[in-house]
């Protein structure tokens, strides 16, 4: 099969289109046709061997995808031709690819399979945060940090349909409009103004309830420091690229969390709740309650160039790959 192939741990520039083994579903797993991968920051720390786990070279990067089931091996009412959705560990930029069949979800024909891809963890990722970490409850206020992002539109979008207000915080005219139009109330264009003095003002000094940060660096600090009594932080990523330094009085101060989010564990830990929350989400989405957005979709051919774009930190929603 074709598949974006990493050959050594030398980052998007070593990446090459070629040919792998098709793989072979093991008990409890379905073979796929993919149709569409999804695109994360994760598949260039990957390809850069700086992921919390290195797969074995050659293999594809790409855990979100989805498509066709072919061969169902004992997958628990899953059969060849049902559409689904689902992850993998690595090896969704590829023509074909296995997924456990626990990870799998039927994709009901009126959701995309482009939008089917960026549902199991992009929006998993999000909600998982939102709600089983922080508690978001209906009334509070939610502070997005790169907001524009995939995770970052996938927050917005969930915590307008939980009650919060929420802000967005972004870096350009253009990312600001987009998350205004996927809901949120306020904007704060970070590259203008000072993130403190922008939560300033969008909050009347109130301060924020929670901050979901996929983004890292000096942002992490600045946002604990505007947030209320009893603020929760979001620790989701660091596509900043520098893992955060925190003087430790300041949550002890204001009586904060720092929380971390670890989707993929949490799919290991709590299988049960996170099949759950695929399903909701899939429904939401169905429902027109959760608007996913695509900004470009690439042919597999061009797959080094959709990591690069995420690399960049230009992408405004999710990328996908189409094989």
């Amino acid at each position: 099969m074709r598949a974006l192939i990493s050959d050594e741990f030398k980052g998007i520039d070593a990446l090459r289109i070629g040919d792998l083994p098709d793989p072979h579903p093991a008990p409890g797993c379905v073979l796929i046709e993919v149709e569409a991968a999804a695109v994360s920051f994760a598949d260039s720390l990957m390809v850069s061997g700086l992921y919390q786990f290195r797969p074995e070279p050659p293999f594809a990067p790409g855990y979100e995808v989805a498509g066709t089931v072919t061969v169902a091996n004992e997958a628990g009412g899953l059969f060849p031709g049902d559409r689904v959705c689902g992850f993998l560990l690595h090896g969704g930029l590829a023509e074909k690819a296995v997924l456990k069949a626990s990870n799998t979800a039927k994709l009901p024909e009126e959701v995309s399979f482009e939008v089917g891809a960026v549902i199991p963890a992009t929006y998993g990722t999000s909600y998982h945060a939102l709600v089983d970490r922080a508690g978001l409850a209906e009334g509070e206020t939610l502070l997005v940090l790169g907001a524009a992002g995939g995770v970052g539109l996938a927050a917005v979008q969930i915590g307008k349909a939980l009650g919060a207000t929420v802000i967005g915080a972004v870096s350009s005219d253009e990312k600001a409009q987009l998350v205004t139009e996927c809901g949120a109330d306020d904007v704060i264009r970070y590259d203008q103004t000072p993130l403190r003095e922008g939560i300033e003002r969008a909050t009347d000094g109130a301060g924020v309830d929670v901050v979901y940060d996929p983004v890292g660096g000096e942002m992490t600090e600045l946002a604990l420091r505007s947030s209320r009594w009893r603020g929760r932080v979001l620790v989701v990523g660091f596509a900043a690229g520098d893992i955060p330094e925190i003087s430790m009085n300041i949550p002890l101060l204001k009586g904060n969390a720092l929380i971390g989010v670890f989707w993929g564990r949490f799919t290991e830990e709590e299988p049960e709740r996170s099949e759950e929350n695929t399903r909701l989400l899939i429904r939401m989405v169905q429902e027109g309650r959760l608007l996913p957005v695509i900004d470009r979709t690439f042919p597999l051919e061009r797959a080094d160039e959709a990591l690069a774009w995420v690399a960049s930190r230009r992408a405004s929603g999710k990328v996908v790959v189409i094989p």
